[in-house]
């Protein structure tokens, strides 16, 4: 009887695929809106649409693969190894795209918070970004419009 309320012995979980540059760049996406710990619906409508953008995906694939990104950001490698495979994939003015892109997300909620931005400047300083260039995207995104 006991066996049955409490086995012994739990299901192996799915395992987590490889990080390449797209799972990468989508758990990235996912720290920057985690960082302040308030993960809003309309962060997660940004980084889908910044994952269909960038990749040419439908709505719904976009949506997977940033599940698919949620569960390797809790589970895998820190913002280093992440960024490194950027680094080693995507072309430099690309990677310099993708800070913007990762403002977009910060601001996404209409707040700024300091949780997000210091992730912010890790995560551009570790995908190999210049002071000038990190600057420069911090100043679009919190420039008014």
């Amino acid at each position: 009887m006991f066996e049955k309320l409490f086995p012994r012995k739990t299901p192996d979980p799915k395992p987590l695929p490889q990080p390449n540059a797209q799972l990468a760049l989508g758990a990235l996406l996912v720290r920057v809106a985690m960082a302040d710990r308030n993960y809003q619906a309309s962060e997660v409508g940004q980084i889908d649409r910044i994952l269909a953008a960038t990749f040419d995906l439908k709505p719904l694939e976009a949506a997977k693969l940033r599940a698919t990104c949620e569960a390797l950001e809790r589970h895998a490698p820190g913002t280093p190894e992440f960024a490194q495979i950027l680094r080693d994939e995507v072309a430099y003015d690309d990677r310099r795209a993708l800070a913007d892109a990762m403002w977009s997300v910060a601001l996404a909620d209409g707040e700024r918070d300091t949780d997000e931005e210091v992730q912010l400047l890790a995560i551009e300083t570790a995908l190999g970004l210049t002071d000038e260039d990190i600057a420069a995207a911090r100043k679009n995104a919190l420039r008014p419009d």
